[in-house]
């Protein structure tokens, strides 16, 4: 019994070895790629971004606002980013309140 125990450790140190192995080779064939395309190696994780989107801004300005009842129809371009402002004041008193320190921007796309 012991003799199995024993070569079955032996067998899975020489698959753990193969292992490892495989993977130094494939870093190191990542690093080349890296290397003849002239890509930087970066050791930073990406940024995680949070993008906010209002699905139908026209009937939340009419329905949230006297003005926007009366803009919504004839500038509609208006009334959207006058909706998106609204939302990230709102936004940004509520973080404010929470002690949560925020970055926000509206991009146009």
């Amino acid at each position: 019994m012991n003799t199995l125990l024993a070569l079955t450790s032996l067998i899975l140190l020489v698959f753990s070895a193969l292992l490892l192995w495989q993977f130094l080779e494939q870093k190191k064939m990542i690093a080349q790629i890296l290397e003849n395309e002239g890509i930087p190696e970066t050791s930073q994780d990406p940024e995680l971004i949070l993008t906010l989107r209002v699905l139908d801004p026209i009937s939340l300005a009419k329905r949230e606002s006297r003005t926007g009842r009366l803009l919504a129809d004839r500038l509609p371009v208006m009334t959207r980013k006058m909706v998106y402002q609204e939302v990230m004041k709102e936004l940004e008193v509520e973080l404010e309140e929470r002690d949560i320190d925020v970055e926000m921007h509206i991009e146009y796309r």
